[in-house]
C-alpha cells in the first residue's frame, strides 16, 4: 500500500453530497424522496417495485439512476433535473470553516459527484466555497457511468492529465473509495461515525474541513 505521505501529490477530488456538508442536514433525504417520486410518477412504477428496485440497483450499480438507465431506458437528464429540484439553501448554509480550510490546500481541487453539475453549483454556492474548485466532474461528464464504475475515475484522471499516484480522493462512501484505492489514489473517508481503520480508506476524517489538516500532515511528512 502506498504511503499517503509520499510526495508528488497535485490533485484533490472531493465528493459533494454528505461529504462537503454533514448528512444530518437532511438534503440527501429530500433528494431520496424525489428519486422515489420520480419512479412512481414519471415512470409509472408500483410502490412495491420501487421499494425493491432501489436497494437492488444501488447495490449492483452504485446508484439507482444507473440501474434505471440500463434496465428502463431512463432519460438521465430529466431524472437529474427532477430529483435535484429541492431548495438547497433550506438545508445547508455558508460554511466559513470549510471555506478557510479549502483555501489552505495547495493542490488543485475538483468536485467528483454522481449528481448533476447544476446541483453541484447550487451546493457549492450555498456553502460559499465555489471559488476553490477548478473542475466539476458530474455524472454527465463521465458518460453517466458514475462512481463506483472504474471508467468514471479514469475519465476524470484523463481530463486532469493526472496519474492516480498524484491524486487524493475524499468521499463519504467506502464503496466509492475502493476503486480509487485500487487504482492507486490516496483515499480519505469523510465520516463522523467511523472510529477505526476502514478497508478502502487510507485516512479517516470526521468532516471535510479536516482534510486541510490532513494535507498539512502529509506535507510535513514529505519534509521529514
Amino acid at each position: 500500500t502506498r504511503d499517503p505521505r509520499e510526495g508528488g501529490l497535485t490533485d484533490l477530488l472531493f465528493d459533494l453530497d454528505e461529504t462537503l456538508y454533514p448528512r444530518e442536514s437532511g438534503l440527501m433525504g429530500a433528494i431520496n424522496e424525489r428519486i422515489g417520486l420520480y419512479m412512481l410518477e414519471r415512470m409509472g412504477m408500483e410502490p412495491d417495485l420501487v421499494r425493491r428496485l432501489r436497494p437492488e440497483y444501488f447495490r449492483k450499480y452504485g446508484t439507482t439512476m444507473r440501474g434505471l438507465a440500463i434496465h428502463h431506458n431512463l432519460d438521465c437528464d430529466d431524472y437529474l433535473a427532477f430529483v435535484h429540484d429541492v431548495p438547497v439553501e433550506d438545508y445547508i448554509k455558508l460554511d466559513p470553516e470549510l471555506d478557510a480550510a479549502l483555501a489552505r490546500i495547495p493542490w488543485r481541487l475538483s468536485i467528483f459527484t454522481n449528481a448533476s453539475e447544476a446541483h453541484a453549483r447550487r451546493v457549492l454556492a450555498a456553502l460559499g466555497v465555489s471559488r476553490h474548485f477548478g473542475h466539476i466532474f458530474d455524472v454527465a461528464a463521465v458518460d453517466y457511468q458514475g462512481k463506483p464504475a472504474v471508467s468514471a475515475y479514469l475519465k476524470v484522471l484523463a481530463v486532469l492529465s493526472a496519474r492516480p499516484a498524484e491524486c487524493v480522493m475524499a468521499d463519504d462512501s467506502v464503496s466509492n473509495l475502493a476503486p480509487a484505492k485500487d487504482l492507486g489514489l490516496v483515499t480519505v473517508l469523510v465520516d463522523d461515525r467511523q472510529r477505526g481503520p476502514v478497508s478502502g480508506a487510507d485516512i479517516l476524517v470526521a468532516k471535510a474541513a479536516q482534510v486541510a489538516d490532513m494535507v498539512a500532515d502529509m506535507q510535513a511528512g514529505t519534509r521529514k
